[in-house]
């Protein structure tokens, strides 16, 4: 068994260069895919996360190593990792050296339906592999009006490239209810997340509790296993709402550690959300309400110091907060595109320490599940590895060298 870890800690070398870096291809070669009717394809609901806009062309959701471990695709044409397709068959190439031969995931069976008012469900919830529901109710983020957008974040230019095009805005509860019954149902999804860009307070929580209602209506389920990714409410006393509403976990991203990073670059949640103290205090109190391990945050990778990220992770596991650190992207049509993100190997490391942290903190591979709205990242893959969880560990061998 140590042969096969040590294969896929290789591999997740190349997970993290192809992350950080992207993939390059060319957008054409995807016509030899059944995108959209046997395949997966790319939905923006909520973010751009290659590192250009592709207005026209589909891409695939990710793909699959032969390990069995996903990779989120983003495209950046600068990258020396590409996607080649040769004799039916795509694989994962560095410069000329192919790696490894890959898979795209399947369409769930839900994205081809609609609701009962004609919606396309594909357009309500993404579908995050592993059972996971990414549900976005609004494409936009308040923030915006008053010029108090998130430097990182590209929320509002992907609903300005993307949005019409793809037929994403606001969504409805009832529309909710229907595409995540229809999910668990055709599908076998298992958990969801309810996100979407910043709305005023009052606003958020009546909409929350409505949509909650429509699952359980939907559904039949009275634990529907949801994560609510709200804002920091001025008033905390909500945050029971949410818990009696059916939500087994609750979301609140902080984004940065260190204060002043918070107050530079996330100006909305700064001014209108009680600042950093208030922030860390929601997160602290929604433990109090949903428990160790029911509560998830995120700090964003790569702008402030390692050590300060790291710092900030393990006080709040210290808590009972599961608290990620996605790495940062420049996303096309933020404030920061164009900058750079650190090095892939830069990131791979703090996911590392971020996974021992959750150890010590006796954060279970099921802690990690609920509480993400995705569970391929890095850190849930170095959990797959400890454990034992991927399938390739009943197989004979994993088929990855080079990185």
């Amino acid at each position: 068994m140590s042969n096969i870890k040590e294969k896929l800690y290789r591999e997740l070398e190349v997970k993290a260069i192809a992350c950080i870096d992207g993939v390059s291809f060319d957008p054409h070669i995807f016509q030899h895919l059944d995108l959209g009717g046997r395949y997966q394809e790319e939905v923006h609901s909520l973010f751009e996360l290659d590192h250009e806009s592709h207005v026209g062309f589909k891409f695939p959701a990710g793909f699959y190593s032969p390990s069995g471990l996903f990779y989120p695709l983003k495209w950046d044409r600068r990258s020396r990792y590409s996607i080649i397709f040769d004799q039916d068959t795509y694989y994962l190439a560095n410069g000329q050296e192919v790696i490894f031969p890959i898979k795209f995931p399947g369409r769930p069976k839900y994205y081809g339906l609609k609701t009962s008012d004609g919606t396309k469900m594909n357009t309500l919830a993404l579908y995050n592999q592993d059972g996971k529901l990414h549900v976005v109710y609004s494409n936009s983020c308040a923030f915006n009006e008053k010029g108090h957008d998130c430097k990182f974040c590209n929320i509002n230019a992907t609903n300005n490239t993307y949005g019409e095009v793809e037929g994403i805005g606001w969504t409805y509860p009832h529309q909710i209810g229907e595409t995540v019954a229809a999910a668990f149902r055709e599908d076998g999804a298992r958990h969801l997340s309810l996100t979407g860009g910043y709305v005023p307070e009052r606003r958020e929580v009546d909409y929350y509790l409505d949509v909650a209602d429509s699952i359980r209506e939907h559904t039949g389920l009275d634990n529907f296993n949801g994560t609510a990714v709200i804002g920091a409410p001025n008033d905390l006393d909500i945050i029971e709402r949410y818990k009696e509403a059916g939500f087994r976990t609750i979301a609140t991203n902080i984004e940065f550690w260190d204060k002043n990073f918070f107050k530079a670059l996330c100006p909305g949640k700064y001014l209108e959300s009680g600042g950093w103290e208030h922030w860390v205090k929601t997160l602290e109190h929604e433990v109090q309400v949903f428990g160790k391990g029911k509560v998830r945050s995120n700090i964003v990778a790569g702008i402030e110091p390692k050590d300060t990220t790291l710092e900030g992770i393990d006080y709040l596991a210290s808590k009972g907060v599961v608290c990620f650190a996605t790495s940062w992207n420049p996303n096309p049509g933020s404030a920061l595109e164009g900058h750079r993100t650190p090095e892939p190997a830069w990131h791979l490391d703090l996911y590392k320490k971020i996974a021992a942290i959750f150890r010590k903190s006796g954060f279970t591979f099921d802690d990690i599940y609920d509480t993400a709205s995705s569970s391929v990242s890095i850190i849930h893959d170095i959990y797959r590895i400890e454990d034992e969880l991927l399938p390739v560990f009943s197989e004979q061998d994993v088929a990855v060298e080079a990185v």
